[in-house]
């Protein structure tokens, strides 16, 4: 931290190198307010941002818009946040200070600036870092550093995706580079039969959480292995199984150059699972006991966290890439390879099958879950197999369902009005349901206006996006055209997520007919803002994008449907601030748990979801709307049939009346009463601070508790 007479111009560069400022309005309004054009062009990268100005410069902006008291000020709320003692984490996992929770996973979404996310995975690992940070968690992230990111995505004139691949500058992230206890770089290594992997270690500050970051693109590794780091879910398995080396024993490895010792290994997915063999590797050389005894001490400390309910999701490798990558990490564990491979199996003795990852971590943790409740019960009857004398009922994983970090997805314009109707403090109990309860007393005129004006920026947003869609290809739209596009006082439906096919996107367009005479009803019309990424080599879900893409250029619905291009974290923030039912329609049940809905329902929005996921535990038939009744037909067909005419019925009989629905001063009071319940019953149960709360009470402590008690029972 710097000395408090420093210049404005560090004081702001150590605001931007702590991610604490992305979910605080105040510190992004005041970058914005420095330059709001540069701010947008930077595409709100506060280090960009900075790089752009001289401290002079910084100085004479300062006092033109007056905003040294507000630039001192921000410096030392973050400060007093890093310094502060009195945390629920102080009070209640003090053990966990010198042996802290870390935190794996493939994929970090923090922030639109740094882009080492791909979607929903990396989106929860983002919001538990921050929670974490807020509660005073002691907490480490271990991830990778992608110089390219997932991939930028445009929609060419016939509405097929292509992608796009631009390569981070480290100049203009907020990354500090790791030394070791020479001062030199830190550099991690793994040795396979191929030659040895090298890795870099980057640190980026969340709060008052670290996260460290290795990057494979440096000096000593083959060009191959440089591009290792490179993107997010690229190439085939031989490059999938070293980034995974790369991630879960460079991570362990990381631990160990630093001196780290951690009370609690937390894996975000199987994508990590080899930092648990690192870390028995680890613990039989320090304490010179066999693999087994190792293996027994370590899951007590491991917790795994599972979110695929689809069984081709999960990773799995060949014997020869096994042995190829870990036969000498294998051989320094003192195992055969069957030994090995039988780790990943789930019948040790089938020599035919692969080697998964995530038969690796639930063989090797104590704890494991799902993410909702319909995920956990999945999740026991798929790997049933690995425990065949349990009852499926009885299998050892159980879930904490997923919770979302309220300050980063909450809009300024709702933030300000529950510090004014909830209190000052109402941030540091959002845990508590006495405390939502005062959302009754909010006044429904002053909800709905604020409700309103997000909405219109949301219009704004996806009008300034197809104005720059409509320039990159050509198109003859006018600025006056566009204008027209979306209307603030018709019902906003959106709609956003990876398009895969399970999630069904294309759901409101099985009866086309039925859906342009909705949209284009002269007295209570719908319109709808849709948005998402298919994987770049899943053809079958570009092709739903397409016939997404196709209907809304059509003439009767180019001013009501729209595709926003490049789903990124802030085009989500823009969406689920502003419209005004989230739609929802996963086949169930394979929607783990889908938390954008959770997003929506703290701005404001209602929910009109499929009882999958979180919704199916969430939805009481006053907080929101459901498609169904939760069942579930043997064929897909019959039930992709079923959920649609479930939809248009609950649109046409439930939710459009409702939303029309005014009385003399012009408010939809009864929509409203329905928006505030959901907020009230919602808004504490569904929150990341919930969430990890979860987690340390009911996996970390304990985790980190049975460590000591096993050594103990050693020693004796």
């Amino acid at each position: 931290m710097n000395a408090p007479n420093s210049n404005l111009h560090e004081r702001l560069r150590a605001l931007a190198m702590n991610l604490w400022w992305s979910w605080h309005p105040d510190m992004i309004d005041l970058m914005r307010d420095l330059n709001p054009h540069l701010w947008r062009e930077v595409d709100h990268n506060p280090i960009a941002f900075l790089n752009r100005f001289t401290p002079e410069e910084v100085e004479e902006r300062a006092a033109e818009f007056v905003l040294h008291s507000r630039i001192n000020y921000a410096f030392r709320r973050l400060h007093e946040y890093l310094e502060a003692g009195q945390t629920w984490g102080a009070m209640h996992c003090a053990n966990l200070k010198q042996k802290p929770v870390v935190y794996f996973s493939a994929e970090f979404g923090l922030h639109e600036s740094l882009p080492i996310y791909s979607g929903g995975l990396g989106i929860l690992a983002g919001d538990h870092l921050k929670s974490a940070s807020d509660l005073g968690i002691p907490l480490i992230g271990i991830g990778l550093l992608y110089q390219q990111g997932y991939f930028g995505q445009r929609l060419n004139g016939d509405g097929w995706q292509e992608e796009d691949y631009v390569e981070l500058d480290v100049n203009n992230l907020p990354l500090q580079p790791v030394t070791a206890a020479d001062g030199r770089p830190l550099v991690v290594q793994m040795a396979t039969r191929s030659g040895t992997l090298l890795a870099r270690v980057w640190l980026l500050q969340v709060g008052r959480v670290r996260l460290f970051l290795l990057d494979s693109n440096i000096d000593g590794n083959s060009t191959d292995d440089r591009r290792l780091t490179s993107r997010l879910y690229g190439g085939d398995n031989r490059l999938r199984i070293r980034q995974e080396l790369l991630l879960g024993v460079g991570g362990a490895r990381i631990m160990q150059a630093l001196n780290i010792h951690p009370g609690v290994l937390h894996l975000n997915e199987g994508h990590s699972a080899f930092a648990i063999l690192e870390e028995i590797r680890r613990v039989m050389e320090y304490d010179r006991i066999p693999f087994h005894r190792a293996q027994r001490r370590v899951s007590l400390y491991t917790v795994f966290t599972t979110h695929t309910p689809v069984a081709a999701g999960h990773d799995r490798f060949s014997p020869d890439l096994v042995e190829e990558h870990l036969g000498v990490f294998r051989e320094g564990l003192g195992l055969s390879t069957d030994d090995f491979m039988a780790l990943g199996r789930i019948n040790p003795h089938d020599r035919s099958e692969p080697f998964c990852m995530t038969v690796l971590a639930l063989k090797n943790s104590r704890r494991a879950n799902g993410v909702s409740a319909i995920h956990g019960t999945v999740s026991r009857l798929m790997w049933q197999p690995l425990w065949p004398n349990r009852p499926e009922g009885e299998v050892p994983i159980g879930h904490i369902t997923n919770g979302v970090h309220i300050l980063s997805w909450l809009a300024p314009q709702q933030y300000q009005l529950f510090e004014t109707r909830l209190g000052r403090d109402w941030v540091t109990r959002m845990t508590h349901p006495d405390m939502w309860a005062r959302v009754a007393e909010v006044d429904d005129g002053e909800l709905w206006e604020t409700h309103q004006n997000l909405n219109m920026q949301l219009i704004r947003f996806v009008r300034r996006r197809l104005l720059m869609q409509s320039e990159r290809l050509g198109h003859r739209e006018t600025l006056a055209q566009i204008d027209q596009v979306l209307d603030p006082d018709v019902l906003t439906i959106g709609c956003a997520r990876r398009f895969a096919t399970y999630k069904r996107v294309d759901l409101i367009l099985s009866q086309p007919e039925r859906l342009t005479k909705l949209i284009g009803d002269p007295h209570r019309p719908i319109q709808i803002v849709f948005a998402g990424k298919a994987h770049p080599r899943d053809d079958d879900g570009k092709r739903l994008l397409q016939r997404i893409a196709q209907y809304s250029y059509t003439a009767a619905c180019c001013r009501r449907v729209v595709f926003v291009e490049n789903y990124d974290y802030n085009v989500a923030r823009h969406l689920i601030q502003g419209v005004d039912v989230w739609l929802n329609t996963p086949r169930r049940p394979l929607e783990a748990c889908g938390t954008s809905g959770q997003k929506v329902l703290l701005n404001g929005g209602l929910n009109l979801s499929v009882l999958d996921g979180w919704w199916a535990e969430a939805y009481d038939g006053k907080n929101g709307f459901a498609i169904g009744h939760g069942g579930m037909h043997d064929d897909p067909d019959v039930q992709y049939q079923r959920d649609a005419e479930y939809l248009y019925e609950t649109l046409e009989q439930e939710v459009i009346p409702l939303y029309y629905e005014r009385e003399a001063d012009g408010i939809p009071h009864q929509w409203i009463k329905r928006m505030k319940y959901a907020i009230q019953n919602l808004g504490w149960r569904f929150s990341a601070d919930r969430m990890v709360k979860d987690y340390t009470e009911r996996f970390y402590l304990p985790a980190a508790n049975a460590t000591s008690a096993e050594t103990a029972c050693f020693i004796k």
